[in-house]
């Protein structure tokens, strides 16, 4: 079937509006945090997967650093194991660890390195315990208990926060023209294993790679003011600014500390987009407009 003017028009307008940013960003490293809807459903992980092999096709680095929270808590449901959270974050003794590795370094990882290799694409999936990438701490959780005045501390097994990252595999992958496809898991100093919040993985990844962008994938069209007006075009000092006044909170805080605190480390940009959106990636990459909030140093 031929394309119709109109249809043509819009196809060249397409092609012509992303040329720029294929030429801007072309040999750029990007670091994707892949989670949410985008990661559950089937026209939206193809659609992924897609786009991550255009961005290489086209001379972008893309890394990719994913989730797992939902497909975790299944599993262990399955097992006859309730999952328990505190502050946000999941309880994980040991065998409660044992699934996580197995759901993120396992099913989550190899479906997703799967994927990107059946829509073109050359992936190789890892965790933090390959080539020491990342190294991990426990993470300290306090409490405040207003009685006594002071904060208590509470332990929530093996969460962690990481410690630092030694990317030399990553940059051996990128220079073999493979996609790294990350699981959030780092070992600490003990030898344990951590499971660390995929959003600081990626924040952390995209400052040492010092990558010209860090993308992170939700289930909201970004960050929205009080009025619900999606705001976009932020410089580090607005959302300081922001966070103080209370603007952003809950659920949306430790994301957005992520995407701040790899701007201030020297990435370019930052992005919180819509993964409900079908192609997020490239609308954000390659249009004027894009599909999110952008955080920029300036």
């Amino acid at each position: 079937m031929s394309l119709t003017p109109e249809s043509a028009r819009n196809v060249a307008h397409v092609l012509t509006e992303a040329m720029p940013y294929i030429q801007r960003f072309r040999g750029k490293t990007v670091v994707i945090k892949y989670g949410g809807n985008a990661m559950t459903e089937e026209q939206l992980k193809r659609g992924f997967a897609r786009d991550v092999v255009l961005m290489k096709l086209v001379g972008i680095n893309p890394v990719v650093v994913h989730g797992g929270g939902p497909q975790i808590g299944s599993l262990l449901a399955r097992l006859g194991k309730q999952s328990e959270f505190i502050q946000g974050m999941r309880v994980t003794d040991s065998e409660t660890m044992d699934v996580v590795e197995m759901v993120l370094g396992g099913l989550v990882n190899k479906e997703i390195v799967n994927l990107i290799n059946r829509n073109g694409g050359s992936a190789v999936g890892l965790t933090g315990k390959d080539g020491d990438l990342i190294h991990a701490r426990k993470m300290v959780v306090r409490r405040s208990v207003p009685e006594i005045e002071v904060s208590e501390i509470i332990d929530v097994g093996h969460v962690g926060e990481v410690e630092s990252v030694d990317a030399s595999v990553v940059h051996m992958l990128v220079q073999g023209n493979f996609i790294p496809v990350i699981a959030p898991i780092g070992v600490g100093s003990d030898g344990h294993s951590y499971n660390i919040n995929a959003d600081l993985v990626a924040g952390k990844v995209a400052e040492v790679l010092q990558a010209e962008k860090l993308i992170l994938l939700t289930n909201t069209a970004g960050l929205l003011d009080e009025d619900g007006t999606l705001l976009t075009g932020l410089s580090t000092q607005r959302v300081d600014e922001l966070i103080v006044d209370g603007t952003i909170h809950g659920g949306m805080l430790p994301k957005i500390r992520s995407a701040l605190d790899a701007v201030k480390a020297g990435v370019n940009s930052s992005h919180i987009i819509d993964g409900r959106v079908e192609h997020a990636v490239l609308l954000e990459l390659f249009t004027d407009e894009g599909v999110g909030t952008l955080i920029r140093r300036r």
